[in-house]
């Protein structure tokens, strides 16, 4: 029987992949462990791994095509198979990976009933293309000839293959024949109309509201569409998302930034003699945020439907910039972890994020997201809300500044911080002692030593 490889799940919010490029090409021997294709998801571009061996016999969607996942990409041959069978296994998917932009959601997968319309059209292309006339379908020794794909659909929307013709090689029933069962023929119907695809629950546990209508921009001469990766469409979704499913309120301060400035120039020092380690300033705020994240454990939690979870652990976000957008690595159990553990931690990140080699385990567990715009020039803003989490520390550039000082005007170095909230878990008074707290330890950082 012919292997199917289908497109992973390599994030928590993936729905569909982009083939960035085949690293073996039909007719090549698979082991093992190969590294066959590159795929782009919603949060980076990641290798995928073989889990079986045979020979690549059918690539159904080439490079830049995308699919949604579960849907079959390509097909591996055993040994002693034709490669007939192996055609008709990935042939229904793609028309189906044509269509697949339209089933992600928010960043959830597609309801049921969009995903039947999806198939339904996928059918309808395929059987167009000159798809060959349903014959009758034949008993073999009493068992019904279906292809496995066709089987795992009848059995999930509970259509009897007995009842069916098949239009496949020798009246084998196929993934078209079922989608084109009664059966299901009300389900289809009804998820055709626009309003029965309806928004996916935001990841904060309410339901997102219906985006506007999108209002097409006048398209110039010279003007240039630039075509959304599957990384810039995901940030698109949940961001909108966040910002209309979340309550959000935004606090500021102003950190005198000279103590922490001095502490890194000696750290830094004694560091270039040992382990030569350089610290950042981004270093320090995030061993701050942690610390305060312990201490305020109310702004270290999500909201969750009929209850608040308040995180055991904290697990930071580190807001990194990439080519084609953000990406948001965690540094898990950071209360745990020492200042050199992070900073090396953080650095070993970026370094992978911006060669796309990130493990999808590496963007789960956080509690909390820092940003930092001051490398920049940037000296406040206020960021979004990166759902399920309840807070998000936005950082600008230390300024020298004019400031008062015992009556006097002096030079100073001043930060600004911004916490943007989700009302709906962190109140003011809450978000306000959350961010005192990382203002103390930035100005008295030889506390964040010890």
């Amino acid at each position: 029987m012919p292997i199917q490889i289908e497109m992973p799940k390599l994030s928590d919010t993936m729905t569909e992949g982009t083939v960035v490029r085949w690293l073996k090409k039909e007719g090549d021997e698979i082991e093992i462990g190969d590294i066959i294709a590159e795929i782009e998801t919603d949060k980076a571009t990641m290798e995928m791994e073989a889990f079986d061996e045979g020979l690549l016999s059918k690539i159904s969607v080439q490079a830049g095509g995308k699919a949604p996942v579960g849907s079959v990409i390509a097909v591996l041959l055993e040994d002693g198979e034709e490669a007939e069978s192996a055609g008709e296994a990935a042939a229904p998917n793609a028309a189906a990976a044509q269509t697949a932009p339209a089933a992600a959601v928010s960043g959830e997968s597609a309801p049921p009933a969009a995903t039947q319309a999806l198939e339904q059209a996928a059918a309808i292309v395929q059987k167009s293309q000159g798809s060959a006339p349903a014959a009758s379908n034949t008993l073999t020794g009493g068992r019904i000839k279906a292809s496995p794909l066709a089987k795992k659909i009848a059995e999930s929307q509970g259509v009897d293959l007995a009842s069916l013709s098949g239009s496949g090689p020798g009246g084998r029933i196929v993934k078209a024949d079922v989608l084109g069962a009664p059966a299901s023929a009300g389900a289809r119907s009804t998820a055709t109309s626009p309003a029965a695809v309806s928004p996916a629950a935001g990841a904060s546990g309410t339901s997102a509201v219906a985006a506007p209508m999108a209002i097409s921009p006048v398209v110039s001469e010279g003007d240039q569409k630039v075509q959304l990766s599957g990384m810039r469409r995901i940030i698109a979704e949940r961001l909108l998302t966040s910002k209309t499913t979340i309550p959000h309120f935004y606090l500021h301060l102003e950190v005198d930034a000279a103590p922490l400035m001095s502490l890194r120039k000696q750290v830094n020092a004694q560091a270039e003699a040992t382990h030569g380690n350089k610290y950042s300033v981004n270093d320090f705020v995030v061993k701050a945020l942690i610390n305060a994240s312990v201490a305020v454990p109310e702004a270290n939690a999500s909201f969750n439907g009929d209850h608040i979870v308040q995180f055991a652990h904290v697990g930071v976000s580190i807001a990194i910039a990439v080519d084609d957008g953000l990406v948001t690595p965690v540094v898990k159990n950071a209360e745990k972890k020492s200042l050199l553990t992070i900073s090396k931690e953080i650095k070993e990140m970026a370094a992978r994020a911006r060669e796309n080699k990130l493990h999808p385990n590496e963007f789960d567990g956080g509690t909390v997201t820092i940003s930092n715009l001051g490398a920049w020039g940037i000296e406040s803003f206020d960021a979004i809300v990166n759902p399920p989490q309840a807070a998000i520390l936005s950082v600008g550039g230390i300024m020298e500044k004019a400031v008062v000082q015992d009556g006097e005007i002096v030079p100073g170095l001043r930060m600004n911080l911004g916490v943007s909230c989700d009302h709906r878990v962190i109140d003011g008074a809450v978000a306000a002692k959350f961010l005192g707290e990382i203002k103390r330890l930035l100005e008295s950082p030889t506390l964040m030593l010890v």
